[in-house]
């Protein structure tokens, strides 16, 4: 079993989509943390644009469908967390320029 990369981590959150926003979770930058060990196994910090957001549960969930779909994972854990607070400049150049920032 081949060793998924942080890269191929990334690339599979970004079908995860934050449907009030409409963009990724990567391109949004509310992924701050992604580790594969040896057995795979791949933790992942996020956090969400706002606190409370109703559809947070439902973004967890698929950002660890999402990862445990990809060869060679043997479990997704995704943790929320709130530091730093996510803030609108950490937003890739293409996100910013789509949503006017």
């Amino acid at each position: 079993m081949a060793k998924v990369t942080e890269e191929q981590v990334r690339e599979a959150l970004t079908d995860v989509i934050d449907p009030e926003i409409g963009l990724n979770v990567v391109d949004l930058g509310l992924v701050y943390r992604c580790e594969v060990d040896e057995e795979g196994v791949v933790e992942v910090d996020m956090t969400l644009t706002a606190l409370g957001c109703p559809l947070g549960d439902q973004i967890v969930s698929q950002a660890k469908q999402a990862i445990e779909r990809l060869d060679g994972v043997k479990e997704a854990r995704v943790r929320l967390v709130w530091n730093p607070p996510w803030r609108p400049d950490m937003m890739s150049e293409r996100a910013r320029m789509l949503l006017g920032f």
